[in-house]
């Protein structure tokens, strides 16, 4: 299972290490640190999904190289073998990506979870929330990549002849179908041939909870996905693109959250 709840997090605190992984739109117009420096769960460190990507890119939100991985994930005082609860108070659920980058970088999966609800249910529910930051001590974290959970563009390009794996666009059904401009500069409207979409949002309750794993099955069911063959989820910017991963892991624990890094980003360029 990939997500704790609220209880469960309040009565371990003290046991495990806990992620902040808040990242907002930039319509928006939020910033997920000015406002975790303001409120947040106790211990929580923060994790900066824009500084935390690859560099020297124009493509948002790539993964980084194992040996920057390494050095980020130690600077945040994390070991190999910590328990590590991710969270986030953004209505894109960007808990997820930090969840995948974790995963895809060789943390147990079994030690890497997302608290379901986030900080919305958390503060709703009045459990604790502080503005001291959390100290420190650095750790000597080791990566481990696993390249087969990530797609290129090449390989994407190929599957649309070969059609050896679904992929599912978590963008809106308007994004997906080019009716609606795409909130980035420079990019065409519309979506990767043969892909379907299912978007994030439909997974997710009004408190940020995912639904229940018996209606993400029956949302899964309704894109008419080959749910026999390997799901690959894409997006804008491989934010909302693991939400969906995620979700499929409630429903398929043998599941392990495969990504189109680039996503539309890359693929709808102009």
């Amino acid at each position: 299972m990939s997500l704790v709840n609220t209880d469960w997090l309040e009565n371990n605190l003290e046991k495990i290490k806990i992620i902040d992984c808040s990242w907002h739109m930039p319509q928006t117009h939020r910033d997920g640190f000015e406002e975790y420096k303001k409120q947040h769960i106790q211990n929580a460190i923060f994790f900066n999904l824009d500084k935390n990507s690859k560099k020297g890119t124009d493509l948002p939100h790539m993964l980084t190289d194992k040996k920057s991985w390494e050095k980020i994930v130690s600077t945040m005082g994390i070991k190999n073998d910590d328990h590590v609860i991710i969270y986030d108070n953004s209505d894109v659920i960007s808990s997820c990506r930090c969840w995948y980058n974790f995963i895809y970088f060789g943390h147990n999966p079994s030690l890497v979870k997302v608290l379901d609800g986030g900080l919305k249910k958390w503060i709703a529910e009045k459990k604790p929330t502080t503005n001291n930051l959390t100290s420190i001590i650095s750790s000597n974290y080791i990566a481990t990549e696993k390249k087969e959970l990530v797609k290129n563009k090449n390989q994407i390009n190929e599957n649309i002849l070969t059609n050896q794996f679904t992929v599912i666009d978590a963008r809106s059904k308007e994004r997906f179908e080019g009716t609606v401009p795409e909130p980035r500069k420079g990019l065409r409207s519309g979506s990767i041939k043969n892909s379907f979409c299912l978007p994030f949002s439909l997974l997710i309750n009004e408190d940020h909870t995912f639904i229940s794993k018996d209606k993400i099955l029956e949302k899964f069911k309704s894109t008419k996905v080959d749910l026999d063959k390997n799901a690959v989820f894409t997006c804008g910017s491989g934010v909302t693109a693991s939400v969906l991963a995620l979700a499929y892991s409630l429903i398929d624990n043998k599941y392990v959250p495969i990504i189109y890094d680039g996503s539309w980003s890359e693929f709808g360029k102009n």
